[in-house]
């Protein structure tokens, strides 16, 4: 039976799971944001996605979320049964809240969704999510715009046949180490860093076994600094936070099983270096159009202390040890607060749309 308490509560369409290789980090993520979403305020609304892209049933979107393992490496088999869950098509969902890492979540397929259904969402709309979720179209707009990313090398499968003793060569001469990503993934899936020119056409190859398109970046003997903004057209950023990984690079295994690395919150930062983080965080998110929210990664190089740009998550972790939720409750905004402005700025772009 319906509490009829519940009426007066906004219905929170929380959305997890999906087809990227991500999809364990994405109910971990799901479990942390149902746990800070005040049940006075929100009847959260499960919805699971398969890895095949079908979505539970009530019951087993449910059960999923319920569940209270917070590592991403136990596997979480489940199977749906619909090509979309339709739920959405109620009209009693206020707004959706899609915690969904990757291709598929992440990059402006499911914003697209919610726009045709003009159903509220938490997070960037699907031109921004496109843009930041593709590695090279990002790096492309941020050299347009001036702003120092470091250098690359792109290519796809059938320059990769066509071409391959070019890349290799021009990759080299970007000098080592390099690292290799897949163009369209998070987490650091599919990427390795390459130290021998040897290892080059193996990393290239595991990266393009991730998709169509990869780059091979410069490596930069650089502290990895992380800057959250929060907002829409007055954004702000958190105290930035420094990753410093336990394995060779900060690997999807160092960042969700083993926990290797260690997350400095805040970064052991100068207040010059501290705001200049803090500004270009800003600068980025406002250049490519993000809103609601967006980690902004960045690289402090060791010598020169200049800061480059190395991407941006418009679905960054929510888990419970994931910076973007750290930092913020650094900077005075605790989860459950977090939550409700990421819902209240979705509403809010909704209206004005």
């Amino acid at each position: 039976m319906t509490d009829p308490q519940d009426s007066n509560k906004r219905r929170v369409a929380l959305v997890f799971g999906g087809r990227s290789g991500e999809h364990d980090v994405s109910i971990v993520s799901a479990r942390s944001v149902d746990r800070a979403l005040k049940r006075s305020h929100y009847q959260v609304v499960p919805m699971a996605i398969d890895r095949r892209g079908l979505w539970a049933d009530v019951e087993t979107a449910s059960r999923i979320l319920a569940e209270s393992s917070d590592r991403a490496d136990g596997v979480v088999r489940f199977e749906g049964r619909h090509r979309l869950d339709p739920r959405l098509l109620d009209d009693r969902i206020d707004v959706a809240f899609p915690v969904l890492h990757g291709p598929y979540g992440e990059d402006g397929t499911i914003q697209g969704l919610f726009e045709m259904l003009d159903l509220p969402y938490v997070g960037c709309d699907a031109a921004s999510s496109a843009l930041c979720m593709d590695k090279i179209f990002c790096k492309r707009l941020l050299t347009q715009a001036g702003l120092p990313t470091p250098a690359w090398v792109e290519l796809d499968r059938s320059s990769w046949v066509e071409d391959r003793d070019g890349i290799v060569e021009r990759s080299l001469a970007l000098g080592l180490p390099l690292f290799v990503k897949p163009a369209r993934l998070g987490s650091s899936v599919g990427i390795s860093k390459v130290a021998e020119a040897g290892d080059l056409v193996a990393a290239i190859e595991l990266a393009l076994g991730h998709g169509e398109r990869a780059l091979v970046e410069q490596g930069l003997a650089a502290r990895e600094i992380e800057v959250a903004v929060l907002g829409d057209r007055l954004p702000r950023a958190a105290v930035p936070g420094e990753i410093v990984p336990g394995h060779e690079f900060y690997d999807y295994e160092d960042k969700y099983i083993d926990s290797a690395c260690e997350l400095l919150a805040p970064a052991p930062l100068d207040a010059d270096t501290t705001a200049a983080a803090q500004a270009l965080g800003i600068q980025v998110f406002r250049l490519l159009g993000c809103s609601g929210m967006a980690r902004v990664d960045l690289f402090l190089e060791r010598d020169e202390d200049k800061l480059w740009v190395s991407e941006v998550n418009t679905i960054p972790g929510f888990t419970s040890i994931s910076m973007f939720p750290r930092l913020w409750e650094l900077s005075g905004l605790e989860y459950s607060a977090l939550v409700d402005e990421l819902i209240q700025l979705a509403l809010t772009r909704n209206a004005r749309r």
